[in-house]
């Protein structure tokens, strides 16, 4: 089965089975698991911060820095379509009482600096206490600049605000953008690093930031229930896809730029946005959506939406699979841009 439901489908390979058989472990409630404490210590040398945190997914990893950087009735900006915002089921409200500002994203996926500005509340009493930008730096498969996030988080250090990233697609954003991790998480106060999209592990996310702001986090996690014992076996495997995976995101992107160009080219199909990253999306109604989405799963080929995403499971005969099978399809039946 070919699945372009998400780079979070990705299976482990033998060489990272091998390395999670193979892992030291301890129980890392007390802090005694080394191969945690080594991926901790490796993801924060990486982004230039003082320390780590293994957390289960990048929802607790995001979940836990909105409670260490913000008290009840505090609030943090986030764009309107955000996973913070939409995609993590209301905890920093539910959980922390931390009020959310969204902001629609513009074209390239930025909260436009005159909207931060104007949504950052005065010191009144009537209002939540603005405490946080939360920021993503890829939206909808684009990387975002590095000289955008470099001018926003200024324009918050200028209101006394702290900064999050959402680094669900990091290194996606490193590879794309040609830049060092430690040089995109510089600007921010915390990162969250997911590990279990397309850099291929079964699970985990590492939060980083400074001593004081991941002792926080880890009271949180436990509170959580996020608390592991030997969870070096998944650590193992975050630092395997760190050492062996990260190069390989680029022929992710590669075939995604391929694939977006052939379907263009072959069915008349137009796609939302250009390729940036490894995410391709078509520019169709949701009625052809479904009508596709039962066409290619008699292909074996697996989707849910109108985004195809490219990752280290699918390989360039698999990207000429889902070529043919779009060719088929709109034999059949027109392909009509939405």
């Amino acid at each position: 089965m070919i699945d372009l439901r998400s780079d979070t489908v990705t299976q482990p390979d033998q060489a990272m089975r091998a390395a999670m058989l193979d892992a030291p472990v301890g129980d890392d409630v007390y802090g005694d698991d080394p191969t945690v404490n080594t991926l901790e210590q490796t993801l924060a040398s990486m982004t230039g911060k003082t320390a780590g945190l293994f957390l289960a997914s990048g929802t607790q990893s995001n979940l836990c820095a909105l409670l260490s950087h913000c008290q009840r009735g505090d609030e943090y900006i986030a764009g309107q379509d955000a996973h913070t915002y939409k995609y993590e089921a209301g905890g920093g409200a539910v959980l922390g009482g931390i009020q959310p500002q969204p902001v629609a994203f513009n074209a390239a996926g930025e909260i436009p600096l005159p909207d931060i500005a104007r949504v950052v509340k005065p010191d009144d009493f009537h209002f939540a206490k603005t405490r946080l930008l939360c920021l993503e730096n890829t939206v909808a498969g684009q990387a975002v600049s590095q000289d955008y996030m470099l001018k926003a988080t200024k324009l918050a250090r200028g209101f006394n605000l702290q900064c999050h990233l959402d680094g669900a697609r990091l290194f996606n954003a490193a590879v794309k953008l040609d830049l060092d991790v430690k040089a995109l998480a510089q600007p921010f106060d915390s990162v969250s690093i997911c590990l279990s999209k397309g850099l291929g592990a079964p699970a985990g996310s590492v939060l980083v930031g400074s001593d004081e702001l991941i002792a926080q986090a880890r009271r949180w996690r436990k509170m959580l229930g996020g608390g592991m014992r030997q969870a070096g076996i998944l650590a193992a495997a975050g630092l395997h896809a760190l050492e062996h995976n990260v190069q390989t995101l680029k022929d992710d992107h590669k075939r995604a730029r391929h694939l977006g160009t052939r379907l263009e080219r072959l069915t008349g199909l137009k796609l939302t946005k250009p390729v940036d990253t490894n995410m391709v999306f078509l520019n169709v109604s949701q009625t052809q959506v479904t009508k596709l989405e039962a066409f290619l799963l008699g292909e074996g080929i697996k989707i849910s939406t109108n985004r195809l995403v490219l990752h280290r499971d699918i390989s360039d005969g698999d990207v000429e699979q889902v070529i043919a099978a779009f060719k088929r399809f709109s034999a059949n039946d027109t392909l009509e841009n939405d």
